[in-house]
């Protein structure tokens, strides 16, 4: 893994917490967008291995925003976060390119399987 990891959130201690728990993981962290358009924005400046998004933000959602990045890099992988009960935004973010899924509130252990996983 060469670049890193983008984390995409509104809400800055869920970013902290992310990234608390990647970097435990020995996982690194390239950089931190806090909505959609400054994700795009990251995404073109640091070209990351991976970008864990949330899918509510203001500015730009979270899928708009895979939509976007699946644009510039159709081989992007994206990790989506949700709240209990967004099943259909979940299937959306799916559909638009996002290749897991993690439901907040979340453990560490999940965030650490899926990243694996994507990573492969």
């Amino acid at each position: 893994m060469a670049n890193g990891i983008l984390i995409v959130d509104d809400a800055a201690f869920m970013r902290m917490m992310i990234k608390d728990v990647l970097s435990k993981n020995g996982f690194v962290i390239c950089g931190e967008a806090e909505n959609g358009s400054k994700a795009i924005e990251k995404y073109n400046e640091l070209s990351p291995d991976l970008v864990i998004m949330d899918i509510t933000m203001p500015e730009m959602d979270g899928i708009q925003a895979v939509k976007e990045i699946k644009k510039i890099s159709g081989g992007a992988k994206i990790i989506m976060c949700s709240a209990m009960g967004q099943q259909a935004m979940v299937i959306e973010a799916i559909q638009a390119g996002a290749k897991d899924f993690i439901v907040k509130p979340f453990q560490a252990e999940r965030i650490i399987e899926a990243v694996k996983k994507v990573l492969g």
